[in-house]
């Protein structure tokens, strides 16, 4: 459970000091953790509209900043920083998992290193500071946290899809196109995914997560990292 020091150490990181602190308390309120005190609640509402902040701002911004890129462009931009693999790298460096309230099943099965929590639990975090000071604050923070990621992004959208690096790749090897086999298993609620890569005829890489395209991405990414050497 995060201590009140650790969390002023994390107001100091996302350089944001909260009037009503209880929002901090709230977006580090995972539902496992919750579970465990009825009638305390979530930061599930909190990973909403945090989402919705999120992709605005930087929608906004690449908008703005590149007036000649076409739509498609732009959303390629968005789709590339904007998902969970990108956010979760982002909460790592801020070692926002190591302050997210957990339950005790969530804990044991290393939770705090999932790339699902850890996206959400920032999502949650851009949302409180949203409701405590504003859409300036919140898009400050946004930007600050992705800047350069956007970027690089502005440069080679596809350099955080690895899907289409992998095509691209493969293609232009002469190996025809990936092929993805992904199964599920869990309930609705908590569902999670495998998905499995082959590029002419041989497996070149597994992956998983809590969607379809977030677990073929991370396969994409293994197989893209074999092929080029990386």
């Amino acid at each position: 459970m995060a201590a009140q020091g650790r969390l002023d150490l994390l107001e100091s990181v996302l350089a944001h000091e909260f009037d009503d602190e209880n929002l901090l308390w709230l977006a580090l309120s995972h539902r496992s953790w919750c579970s465990e005190r009825p009638g305390t609640p979530s930061n599930e509402r909190l990973e909403f509209l945090g989402d919705a902040v999120l992709g605005l701002a930087v929608a906004e911004h690449v908008y703005l900043e590149n007036p000649d890129l076409p739509e498609g462009k732009l959303a390629k931009i968005r789709s590339a920083v904007v998902n969970a693999r990108v956010l979760a790298e982002v909460a790592q460096d801020l070692r926002l998992g190591e302050e997210v309230l957990l339950g005790r099943g969530e804990e044991a099965s290393g939770g705090r290193a999932k790339v699902s929590i850890l996206a959400d639990s920032l999502e949650a975090v851009i949302g409180a500071v949203y409701l405590d000071a504003g859409w300036e604050p919140a898009k400050k923070l946004v930007l600050r946290l992705l800047d350069e990621r956007i970027k690089v992004a502005v440069e080679e959208p596809e350099v955080f899809d690895h899907k289409s690096r992998l095509q691209e790749m493969t293609v232009g090897r002469g190996l025809g196109l990936p092929t993805y086999t992904v199964e599920g298993e869990g309930p609705d609620h908590a569902r999670s995914y495998r998905a499995r890569v082959v590029v002419d005829g041989i497996e070149k890489g597994r992956g998983s997560g809590t969607s379809k395209k977030e677990a073929e991405q991370e396969a994409a990414l293994v197989a893209w990292q074999e092929l080029s050497g990386a």
